[in-house]
């Protein structure tokens, strides 16, 4: 619902008020929805966050090798003062599987006058599993690491949505502020061009005797005032242009910088606020509690602290692995699952291990746990925080619209105070000096207004932040 809003400020007054487009005919019109694009496909650190997930990717890669067969090869012969002591050949195949059970087959061609007596002379296969029957049957660190890789993929991907969230919250916030840079030195600007008429009239009036030397000294005194006025806000705005141009990047890496002949959107002037729809509290909380990246990170993290626990608890049970392998004379392996298994022509071995006291295995398993209830206290105050940060936002959006209704009824009655002023000071019944207190206050009423709109606005965007839907 809320970029929903959002999309429908950006786009909806271009197409309603075709004025908006002719105003700014001859000039290159930056929109916000423009600005957040650029930064989305250009800026570096948004490139470095995809790099991110591109690591956790290869990570789990990596670890899924682990279960990938291989294949090898003993050759191993010796032969001296003219006698063939021996000659070892034996490739072999393993097969790790995800269940702890390794799964392996072999020839081998042992020939020589000097074998080991333990090795079976000539051609002979074999084909046999290793079964671990305590620890690591259910769970072992190879299946640990390609579960952890997994969520960390899914971790990072979140992450890299907050990274950009970020990124996009601090880049709208100096697109409003060059946005409301820009709309002060226009309303200087207007507001210098008719001083300098008023002062003009002023100068002639009192060629022609019908006001006082006094008025021309006001009126020239205004004019410098607002002069300087423009040129402070020229160099803001020059500044928060600038500001604006370190979010912005070409497509060859290389910065950007704005133009003076580029320009904020200015649609935002012609949106009523009264009758701006909100977004809705309750709906921004369901959304920032089910899918805010902070929160579905630290759950992504919790499933890998959960992984390793698992992984941990595995160290605490003894070790009970059993080899088996099936015999056959030659290369032929038709013979293989057609005799008893313990009758004639296999081998078979028992492998049993427990640490008397398990120091390292209970510690580790601690460990593990004490992570976990970490991150749940961890997890319980950044729940909190995004939820009271939402709240806030929310709050900033009521109190900026109604501040914006309050000056935007002021600014009317400023507008009326100034004409009125203007009426009785053309037929002698006010002064030059309260003409120019009228004006100052209604400039200043203009100023703030645009500066709380533009606040209003992006209070919107601040909302969508908070709830971790700015993406």
């Amino acid at each position: 619902m809320i970029r929903k809003t959002l999309l429908k400020f950006l786009f909806v007054f271009l197409l309603t008020f075709p004025q908006a487009v002719h105003l700014y005919a001859q000039q290159k019109v930056l929109t916000l929805e423009n600005t957040m694009d650029i930064i989305r496909k250009f800026h570096p650190v948004a490139k470095q966050a995809k790099l991110e997930v591109d690591l956790a990717k290869a990570s789990l890669q990596a670890s899924r090798g682990v279960f990938d067969p291989s294949f090898y090869l003993r050759n191993e012969k010796k032969s001296f003062d003219g006698k063939n002591y021996y000659f070892y050949s034996n490739p072999e195949l393993k097969i790790p599987t995800w269940f702890g059970i390794d799964i392996k087959a072999g020839f081998e061609n042992n020939t020589g006058d000097r074998l080991d007596p333990v090795t079976s002379a000539g051609k002979s296969t074999y084909a046999g599993i290793s079964i671990p029957v305590l620890k690591g049957l259910l769970f072992d660190k190879r299946r640990a690491a390609v579960q952890q890789s997994k969520f960390l993929v899914q971790m990072s991907r979140q992450d890299q949505l907050q990274l950009i969230a970020d990124l996009l919250y601090d880049a709208v916030d100096a697109y409003w502020k060059w946005t409301v840079a820009h709309q002060t030195y226009t309303i200087l600007t207007e507001t210098t061009n008719n001083n300098t008429k008023r002062f003009e009239f002023v100068k002639r009036a009192y060629a022609a005797g019908d006001r006082a030397a006094i008025d021309t000294t006001e009126a020239l005194a205004q004019l410098q005032t607002v002069q300087a006025m423009q040129t402070q806000s020229w160099l803001e705005l020059q500044r928060q242009r600038l500001e604006l141009s370190n979010f912005l990047w070409n497509d060859d890496a290389a910065p950007y910088e704005l133009s003076d002949d580029v320009v904020p959107d200015s649609s935002w002037n012609l949106v009523l606020i009264k009758e701006y729809p909100l977004p809705v509290l309750a709906d921004a909380m369901v959304q920032a509690l089910q899918s805010h990246p902070k929160l579905m990170s630290l759950g992504k993290k919790q499933e890998v602290l959960e992984v390793e626990k698992r992984a941990k608890f595995q160290g605490l049970l003894p070790t009970l692995d059993l080899n088996y392998n099936f015999l056959n004379k030659g290369y032929g392996v038709n013979k293989f699952f057609a005799q008893p298994l313990f009758e004639n022509n296999y081998k078979y071995g028992v492998q049993f291990g427990l640490p008397l006291f398990q120091r390292e295995a209970r510690g580790e398993y601690g460990k593990a746990k004490i992570k976990l209830a970490d991150l749940d206290y961890k997890t319980r105050q950044t729940k909190l925080e995004i939820e009271n940060k939402v709240k806030s936002s929310f709050n900033d959006i009521i109190a900026l619209k109604t501040q914006s209704l309050l000056f935007q009824d002021n600014l009317h009655n400023q507008e009326l105070l100034l004409r009125a002023e203007e009426s009785k000071f053309s037929i002698g019944e006010s002064s030059m000096f309260l003409v120019n207190a009228r004006e100052i206050k209604l400039l200043e009423t203009r100023q703030k207004l645009a500066e709380l709109k533009t606040k209003f606005f992006k209070s919107l965007l601040g909302l969508q932040w908070a709830a971790g839907q700015l993406r």
